[in-house]
This record gives structure tokens, C-alpha cells and sequence, in this order.
């Protein structure tokens, strides 16, 4: 069976320099190897294909067979990595405390221990109020960016 550390070194020699950082790796049972990478601007069709091609030709087909999808996490994914902070910064985000309390608002001041949100708040006759709030990345059950249409 392929080890997922074994993955997560050769896709990180990979990426070394590229702008493409590691968000996850998951091997089934099956070995089926999904292998979730971005950038700060998006990962492009051709830098998964690159990836993947990568990965493809660091196994032997013959001694194990498994299967292998590359991508980028997708928009509804909970992020996994501090860089997926970084690059929604400014943006709206929902963040879900350890106690399962949610939170809305603008990403701000990302950290490597934590983070801001900028969120509103309304207290009953009153108008409302922005105010930040910080966040320890231990505190932290989820945050999933929101998805605005402009």
C-alpha cells in the first residue's frame, strides 16, 4: 500500500520554489491517492497535471496498482493549511469555534498562531457594530471562505 508521508515528500520536492503549496493528502483502503495542492492566485489544470505526472512516474504500476487524482481543495472545503489563510485574506470567511459557536466575517492579520475577524454585530435597539475578534488556530473547529458574487 503507498504510505501518504511517502506521497507528501515527493509532492513537496516537487513543489519546492513553485508557488504551489500541499493542502492534503488521503489514501484509501483501495489505494486511491488524492493529492489537494493550490497557489495564492489558484492552481492552474496544467500545475495539477505537473503534479501528477510527477507522482505517476515515482511508482511502479507494475509491483502496485492504486489510482491518482490531483486537484485543488474545493470551494466548500474547510481549510486545512495556514497558506489557504493567507490567500483568503481580506475575504469573507465562516470560522466555527470549538464550542460550535459561528462567526462571519473578513479575514485579518493571519499569523502562524492565529488570526482576526472582522465581523458585525447587532445588539438588540442598537445599529450595528464592527468589531474584531481574535482567533488561536487551536480554537478552531473549521473556517470555509464564502463564496460573493459580484
Amino acid at each position: 500500500m503507498i504510505e501518504g508521508n511517502q506521497i507528501e515528500k515527493l509532492v513537496n520536492e516537487f513543489i519546492n520554489g513553485t508557488g504551489i503549496f500541499l493542502v492534503a493528502v488521503k489514501v484509501s483502503s483501495a489505494n486511491k491517492v488524492t493529492v489537494l495542492v493550490d497557489t495564492m492566485k489558484g492552481i492552474t489544470i496544467d500545475e495539477c497535471a505537473a503534479v501528477h505526472r510527477h507522482l505517476e512516474n515515482s511508482f511502479d504500476r507494475e509491483k502496485e496498482d492504486f489510482e491518482m487524482q490531483v486537484s485543488s481543495p474545493g470551494l466548500d472545503m474547510p481549510f486545512g493549511v495556514i497558506e489557504q489563510y493567507h490567500k483568503n485574506e481580506g475575504k469573507k470567511v465562516d470560522v466555527t469555534d470549538n464550542d460550535g459557536t459561528r462567526f462571519s466575517g473578513i479575514l485579518k492579520n493571519v499569523t502562524s498562531g492565529g488570526f482576526e475577524l472582522e465581523t458585525e454585530v447587532k445588539t438588540k435597539g442598537n445599529p450595528k457594530e464592527i468589531k474584531e475578534i481574535s482567533f488561536n488556530f487551536d480554537q478552531i473547529k473549521t473556517t470555509k471562505a464564502i463564496l460573493t458574487i459580484k
